[in-house]
């Protein structure tokens, strides 16, 4: 293939286009308000699994940040009082690159004040089967999924029985004392690839040190968990939903933790986001949630790789 053509087909770029309205069109008839923000960030998310792309601010006096999700620019339009609101933008990670993954992307976002948690998720079964046509949803909690595809309870289990899980199952050159690090390698390479493809599976009640924005609450097992899912579908981790933190303290806490983690890691230590502390006060009770669209679209086309479904991947541009 020349260098300078698209890597999608012209059939699949109409496909996403249509996707594209077909999502417009679901949000405005549910009195849903479509919102731009800034690609343009002074700080960005302090998650150590996230890195964002840095850049010289316009005065030149400076680092700024392309957004890794319009996620805290959103939060402060609630707050404001904008009500139920969606975006579809670009967002970008650094050194997000393979199959599924191109460092500038496409994001699904959207913030549902006064909705709950299981409304929000049978809103968000309704997106993806705009890409997948009909589809079952079957929802199960973090624990029942660790349970049948791991034989163990996450929320009680050792590190040395997650590493001795790991090690029947993969081929590991490295070791961690980080609990949570051992528990996302096997959500993500033993319990993700059992789900079932042809189903959208709602996976809910993480542990609540993977509450990221989220809050954390006390499930009917008396385990504390993180209020928050994610769903898959054709094997891929499609959203992250949340019922969303509304305490600024706790929010400085978890930042400070983030900045520990990443600390040990050797990573970079982002500034913190001083304007979204200062809106949280004024945040409604609210659940969100964001969505690859590049990957609604790969389900829509059928394609394997993300190539498949942008005109132009990192190499091209």
């Amino acid at each position: 293939m020349s260098e300078w053509r698209p890597t999608a087909g012209i059939a699949a770029l109409g496909r996403r286009a249509e996707l594209l309205s077909q999502v417009r069109h679901f949000f405005s008839a549910r009195g849903v308000l479509e919102v731009e923000t800034p690609l343009l960030a002074s700080a960005p998310v302090t998650d150590p699994n996230i890195e964002a792309i840095t850049t010289q601010s316009p005065s030149g006096d400076g680092l700024m940040y392309l957004q890794t999700s319009p996620e805290f620019a959103m939060k402060r339009l609630v707050a404001a009082g904008s009500g139920p609101i969606f975006q579809i933008c670009k967002a970008f990670r650094q050194g997000e690159r393979g199959r599924r993954h191109n460092p500038e992307f496409t994001m699904l976002e959207w913030y549902r004040p006064g909705m709950s948690l299981d409304a929000l998720i049978d809103e968000v079964a309704g997106v993806i089967t705009l890409a997948s046509g009909s589809a079952d949803v079957v929802s199960m909690t973090y624990q029942q999924v660790f349970e049948q595809h791991c034989g163990l309870n996450p929320h009680i289990a050792s590190l040395d029985a997650l590493k001795a899980v790991a090690q029947r199952h993969l081929d590991l050159s490295f070791d961690s004392d980080d609990r949570d690090l051992w528990l996302q390698l096997l959500m993500s390479s033993v319990v993700e690839p059992a789900l079932k493809p042809q189903q959208i599976s709602i996976v809910y009640d993480f542990p609540a040190t993977q509450a990221a924005l989220a809050k954390i609450a006390i499930n009917a097992e008396g385990y504390s968990v993180a209020r928050r899912f994610e769903a898959f579908y054709a094997g891929m981790e499609l959203a992250n939903g949340y019922d969303e933190l509304r305490d600024a303290a706790e929010l400085v806490r978890r930042i400070g933790d983030d900045h520990r983690r990443r600390g040990l890691a050797g990573q970079n230590l982002p500034p913190i986001d001083r304007s979204l502390l200062k809106a949280m006060p004024h945040l409604p009770e609210c659940t969100g949630v964001a969505i690859g669209f590049d990957r609604l679209a790969m389900i829509a086309c059928q394609a394997e790789r993300i190539d498949e479904v942008i005109a132009f991947p990192l190499e091209l541009v």
